[in-house]
């Protein structure tokens, strides 16, 4: 089947089977630590909430900095007196970081633009301990064998370039990394997430699958319920880096789904599972959605033919976070919690999903497929 890099780099920018050790293993991500004090780059979209709560819960003192337009009402009321939230523009006014005032460490959960990263880690710099920047795993190079921490990286003709697209997207973010390590050389944590899904999420990469299987009636899905695939439930994500920052851990981390425990089959059975309607699924090789010209992971979110130019899709290593902390919770409760935050949503924003095929497209390309079938091809 036919997908570029762009469109895979593409849907990376716009917003990673069983995952199912035991809620008590969690705990290795809640240390005993003292009280830091934590500058949050951001704070208010999809990741950053989560790890707001997490670190509020270990009594962590909190500062957010970002413009106020996204989710401006996030943390309002008295119940979050205790969360300190200045606005401004880390492009063109950061006022409100200056002075002497320290945090233990910042986390930055919205860095694209490598100047930016430059900007901010030079203004604090001086007053801070650790700069944890969240990066993406589109930073490497090449898609065609699994990739680890030391994996060459995408580069870009024009390293000026400013604009983010999926041309640019990791490239970009291959730069801000090593903007902020520049800066602060042996201070500086990256954690490369893949797809990160979830309660909150807006992409609806993910969430289309509950909320299709939701439904009900017969499920197009693609490829086969062997394929690979990778995600992270964002509170995962979140807790990792809290822990990360308490155990005052440096270096590059790989943060996705564990390769090898996740399948398209695990995922869909799951997500009729937790749905409880009435439903089927239908497998439909790669080469027939490529003729019916259904793309992977736009149009069947989450899932590439794992070979080609994708061979390693689905199986990135992310040895090192494990060893670092890195725990997971079943693939059954992220799909049931992503499909009652959905269910709780406006009706206007569940009226139409942002990922995955209308219903009316799949029910031709299912119709094809059987006409197909029947006819013998």
């Amino acid at each position: 089947m036919t997908t570029s890099r762009r469109d895979f780099l593409a849907a990376g920018a716009a917003g990673t089977g069983l995952l199912a050790l035991p809620a008590s293993a969690r705990t290795i991500l809640q240390p005993k630590t003292k009280p830091l004090k934590l500058l949050v780059m951001g704070g208010t979209g999809f990741l950053g909430p989560h790890f707001v709560e997490g670190a509020r819960k270990h009594g962590h003192t909190l500062t957010l900095f970002n413009r106020g337009k996204t989710n401006p009402d996030k943390f309002s009321g008295e119940q979050y007196h205790d969360i300190e939230q200045l606005h401004g523009d880390r492009k063109t006014d950061m006022k409100a970081l200056e002075g002497d005032r320290q945090w233990d460490a910042v986390l930055d959960t919205s860095a694209y633009i490598p100047a930016d990263v430059t900007r901010s880690a030079k203004l604090l710099g001086p007053r801070i301990k650790q700069y944890l920047l969240v990066s993406t795993v589109s930073v490497y190079a090449k898609n065609d064998a699994p990739a680890d921490e030391n994996s060459p990286l995408a580069t870009l003709a024009d390293p000026t370039v400013t604009e983010v697209t999926g041309e640019t997207y990791g490239g970009l973010k291959a730069l801000c990394e090593k903007a902020a390590e520049q800066e602060l050389p042996g201070r500086t944590t990256v954690v490369r997430p893949g797809l990160i899904v979830g309660p909150g999420d807006n992409s609806d990469r993910f969430t289309y699958w509950p909320v299709r299987a939701d439904r009900g009636g017969e499920i197009l899905a693609p490829g086969s319920a062997q394929d690979p695939t990778q995600f992270i439930d964002v509170r995962d994500l979140a807790a990792f880096l809290l822990a990360t920052i308490e155990g005052s851990r440096l270096g590059i981390y790989n943060a996705d789904g564990a390769p090898g425990t996740l399948t398209m089959g695990a995922l869909l059975r799951e997500s009729q599972r937790a749905s409880g309607k009435k439903s089927s699924v239908t497998w439909v090789p790669a080469d027939f959605l490529e003729a019916q010209k259904v793309k992977p992971w736009s149009d069947m979110p989450t899932w590439i033919p794992a070979s080609g130019e994708y061979a390693g899709f689905g199986r990135t290593s992310v040895s090192k976070a494990q060893a670092a902390g890195l725990v997971y919770r079943p693939l059954r409760e992220t799909v049931r919690d992503t499909l009652l935050w959905w269910r709780a949503l406006p009706a206007e924003r569940r009226a139409k999903l942002k990922a995955g095929l209308s219903a009316e497209r799949e029910a031709e390309v299912l119709k094809a497929w059987h006409e197909r079938d029947k006819a013998g091809g």
